[in-house]
């Protein structure tokens, strides 16, 4: 049976109460709780998100992560059309399964990242887009913005993002996801 799209809106609007009740259920929190299978992160920011980039590579180390950062440090500033550009590169050539970039908004870094073959990033203000970025479009890089995000919230959606998989509590619909996901990828034109 094939999924129209108004169905797929209607029950991811329905994913985010389920999410609660499904944390409630038996074994519930040991699913939300999942072993992070990817181990190789890359990260960049512009100089005006190195504080929430700090915040999360320590996160991100303190979870077992190897964090390769491309972008502005301590020591040298890159702009966030180069952090973006490295960090995309390390994504194309294997060197990391998911990169995580941070500017002002986190759009610049959006723009940038998905002029790349490969890349499909997300721009998520809140924890359920993070979460729903990578259900619904499989994204491989998360746009944070030092504008928008607080530190512990950051961390609950990076969280997210790397822990949610491809179609993930959307079983009904994931022919149509993967479908759609070959129809973008076509889309582009390098």
């Amino acid at each position: 049976m094939k999924s129209t799209r108004r169905e797929f809106v209607i029950a991811t609007g329905m994913v985010a109460g389920g999410l609660a009740v499904s944390a409630a259920q038996p074994g519930g929190i040991a699913k939300i709780e999942k072993e992070e299978k990817m181990k190789k992160i890359v990260v960049a920011a512009d100089p005006f998100a190195v504080v929430l980039k700090d915040a999360i590579v320590a996160h991100l180390k303190a979870k077992g992560y190897e964090v390769s950062d491309v972008g502005t440090t301590a020591t040298q500033t890159i702009p966030y059309y180069d952090g973006a550009v490295a960090a995309c590169k390390v994504l194309q050539a294997g060197g990391a399964e998911k990169a995580i970039l941070f500017c002002g908004t986190g759009m610049g870094m959006s723009i940038i990242a998905n002029r790349f073959k490969g890349v499909t990033a997300a721009v998520a203000e809140s924890v359920f887009a993070a979460k729903m970025s990578r259900a619904v479009n499989n994204a491989n890089a998360l746009c944070l913005g030092q504008m928008i995000w607080g530190e512990w919230m950051a961390k609950e959606a990076v969280d997210a993002f790397l822990k949610t998989e491809f179609t993930e509590g959307l079983d009904g619909f994931a022919s149509f996801l993967k479908d759609a996901l070959q129809k973008v990828d076509a889309i582009r034109p390098n």
